[in-house]
């Protein structure tokens, strides 16, 4: 069920107590992709899970901004502060629970607000009535960069018509190699505009649609799994000392 879709009472009527909740960013992504790139890819991987799972699951609508100040000398880019992130998916997460969906997992597109969504994940398992957990579609794959190759062949698969395809070039040969600018294991770099020309890290031009439908069918099965296991786990807490 997709709530922003239905009535109030069709909601009501419904049986379960898992909720995915996405969560994007309005950003940069060089200048072939849209800046709701990881909104759509967010909404994307939570649909694709939606479907994979056997059972009932609500969806919520999408948190569209999210921390990505650090792209922010790049026109149209939105940010909170790490703070008010933080407080807003607790919220949210806080009334679904109220009516039920005390199971949240967050579906989430974006780098920046990986470890804000760790860190209120367990405040909200800690301290709520509630257990949430974060899922990041592309975490752990070494290729991810910033609307590099990943990212473009899951919008080549599932948005087509919302990539510049004659800009694929330009992206490429203004892009960085890697996130950052290192030395002696550190990032000196803040924000993406002091590593990268446009914005891009990684090569888009190797992002394919056919590659894209593996990522998304890939991340589906993988956040089914997760659901199935947030279904079944014993959420009770071990007694305070």
């Amino acid at each position: 069920m997709y709530l922003a879709e239905e009535s109030w009472t069709d909601a009501d009527a419904l049986d379960t107590s898992l909720a995915l909740l996405p969560v994007g960013s309005t950003e940069q992504h060089g200048p072939h992709a849209p800046l709701g790139t990881d909104i759509l890819t967010a909404e994307a991987v939570a649909a694709a899970g939606h479907d994979a799972y056997d059972d009932e699951v609500v969806v919520a609508p999408t948190i569209p901004v999210g921390i990505a100040e650090e792209h922010r000398q790049f026109t149209g880019t939105l940010w909170v502060s790490d703070d008010t992130f933080r407080q807003y998916v607790r919220e949210t997460v806080q009334s679904l629970a109220s009516h039920g969906w005390d199971r949240v997992v967050i579906v989430n597109g974006h780098g920046g607000n990986i470890n804000a969504l760790a860190e209120i994940c367990q405040t909200i398992t800690r301290h709520d009535d509630a257990f949430a957990v974060p899922f990041t579609w592309f975490t752990g794959n070494s290729e991810m960069g910033h609307g590099g190759p990943l990212e473009t062949a899951l919008l080549r698969h599932t948005n087509p018509d919302l990539v510049h395809e004659n800009r694929i070039e330009e992206a490429r040969e203004g892009a960085a190699e890697r996130w950052g600018d290192w030395t002696s294991r550190v990032n000196l770099a803040v924000d993406s505009a002091e590593f990268t020309e446009n914005g891009v890290v990684g090569d888009p031009s190797a992002g394919d649609a056919k590659r894209g439908e593996a990522l998304l069918a890939d991340a589906g099965t993988a956040l089914a799994k997760l659901l199935e296991a947030v279904s079944e786990r014993d959420v009770s807490r071990p007694a305070h000392r």
